[in-house]
């Protein structure tokens, strides 16, 4: 599945932010938020991971397991702060952040790099979490590698349907109680108690990618509890998961068309300086090692899917870029794929200083969990070999002509559903607009949330100010001070221009 996230010290990350009107229903049976308990205050200890930042204390919550009915138990919800650093008189309580994902840690992600949040650590107590499902908090996991390859293509729908049916088994046997509660929705609930916890009378939020997402269905749930929320790097509200995904190819591939610009300008960019031919070149070579893969580190075969991985990490950040040229030079000259290889993330590590009790594959468990159950056109209930040939058959020359590269790929992400309970349908039917007022940053190089989805949840929400920022790369407050100027004005001191406001490249 597509994973978008913002990118700090560490990998860290979409989808949108909104509001529903009082009078819509509420994900589950019920017509109406479930009413939430009363959460009780946090009591702040070391944390349990290291190295951390001067100052960060660690805790955990419990939560209901399931909001609507109580009497399921309970769950815990991972917490960690950064005091304020400003002059008491000035503090604004506490901002909350999330990374995206779904299954980034907000906890290590906080203490990679606390650095790019400090004007705001200034006024606000820096609050990261781990969201149910994910990092310190109660973690699902599938047992290591995935059994159903999303990469390629099915030969045999029936054996895929198989192998999507038996990857489920696995998440189930080693995931424990929390895998059927672990989405949005949940976790938008879980917020509200953790708000209550810190004291705070409004949740005070800055969210990115996957953390548009959560952003919006809390503020969907609680309008009357929402406070200043920025959502960087916005996704769909409407679109079901077929169209995310060609949305995505599209992107990627525009992303792909701007990076392959900025090499032909470069001194010794191996595709030369003709963009069209560049673009064919690259098509070539992932296609070369589909058919015959390069040797890579330990003698494990290198191949296109590991191409296009690569490539599209490298797209999430401009900073990349000249890695990426040296990398593919590297490939299309030497034979040697090792410049790509340092370019994928480690599939199987947990990050540095994290408790051995968080499974390797934690990341990917939570991503594929939390989009299926946000999820409601593809389910058990709704899978058969015939719906995947028929996905596969239908679709497949669109998502070519999306992308050569990424289009292939990312279809196949639409069967990953297949085999789990069905999702919710909860974040397709926010539309309010009469939201809260917030902010929205869309890029428009953003190789996985496009940035009309920026200008579709603006409208939607009839209230959002939108921050246009002209640059390359996923999300924007890391990479343009601009940016961060827009956001940092309204968190801190409320100020929200009207209309659109734009933030040029490299600003």
């Amino acid at each position: 599945m597509r994973r978008a996230r913002i990118r700090t010290a560490a990998c860290v990350t979409a989808l949108t932010a909104a509001a529903l009107a009082a009078t819509a229903p509420a994900a589950g049976t019920g017509t109406g938020p479930t009413p939430t308990p009363t959460a009780p205050r946090i009591r702040w200890g070391d944390c349990p991971q290291k190295p951390v930042p001067a100052g960060m204390r660690c805790a955990t919550l419990s939560v209901p397991l399931d909001h609507e009915h109580p009497g399921k138990g309970t769950t815990r919800v991972a917490l960690a702060r950064i005091p304020a650093t400003g002059p008491a008189r000035g503090r604004l309580g506490s901002l909350l952040l999330n990374y995206g994902g779904p299954g980034a840690p907000g906890i290590a992600s906080l203490a990679a790099d606390p650095v790019l949040f400090a004007k705001l650590g200034e006024r606000y107590d820096l609050v990261a979490f781990d969201p149910r499902g994910v990092g310190l908090s109660e973690p699902v996991s599938c047992g290591g590698v995935q059994e159903a390859d999303p990469g390629t293509a099915p030969g045999d729908p029936a054996a895929q349907l198989a192998a999507l049916r038996a990857e489920v088994r696995q998440c189930e046997r080693h995931s424990g109680r929390v895998l059927p509660y672990i989405g949005t929705v949940h976790v938008a609930r879980d917020l509200d108690l953790v708000r209550q916890a810190l004291g705070d009378r409004k949740l005070n939020y800055l969210g990115f990618s996957y953390g548009t997402r959560l952003g919006a269905v809390y503020a969907a749930l609680f309008p009357q509890h929402t406070g200043r929320m920025v959502l960087d790097g916005v996704d769909t509200l409407t679109e079901p998961l077929t169209e995310q995904a060609l949305a995505s190819a599209r992107g990627q591939q525009r992303a792909l068309d701007n990076f392959l610009t900025w090499c032909a300008h470069q001194e010794h960019c191996v595709y030369g300086t003709n963009t069209r031919t560049a673009r064919e070149k690259v098509t070539a070579l992932v296609a070369r090692l589909d058919e015959h893969p390069l040797t890579g580190t330990g003698g494990a075969p290198f191949t296109g899917d590991d191409a296009v991985l690569a490539i599209g990490s490298a797209l999430y950040a401009k900073t990349s870029w000249p890695d990426l040229a040296a990398a593919l030079a590297r490939a299309e000259r030497d034979a040697d794929p090792a410049g790509l290889e340092g370019l994928l993330e480690p599939p199987a590590t947990a990050p540095a200083g994290t408790p051995s009790k968080v499974p390797a594959d934690n990341a990917e468990a939570a991503l594929t969990a939390v989009n299926c159950a946000d999820d409601p056109d593809r389910s058990e209930e709704k899978a058969d070999p015939a719906s995947i040939a028929r996905e596969i058959d239908g679709l497949g020359e669109q998502f070519r002509q999306a992308s050569e590269i990424f289009g292939p790929r990312q279809l196949m992400t639409v069967l990953s559903c297949y085999g789990r309970p069905a999702g919710s349908d909860f974040t397709r039917r926010i539309d309010h607009p009469g939201a809260p007022r917030m902010l929205l940053v869309g890029t428009r190089g953003d190789p996985a949330t496009p940035y009309e989805w920026t200008e579709e949840t603006a409208r939607r929400l009839g209230s959002a100010v939108i921050v246009d920022y002209k640059g390359d790369g996923h999300t924007g407050y890391s990479s343009s001070a601009c940016v961060r100027g827009y956001a940092d004005g309204f968190l801190t001191d409320g100020r929200l221009p009207a209309g659109t406001r734009a933030c040029p490249a490299g600003e």
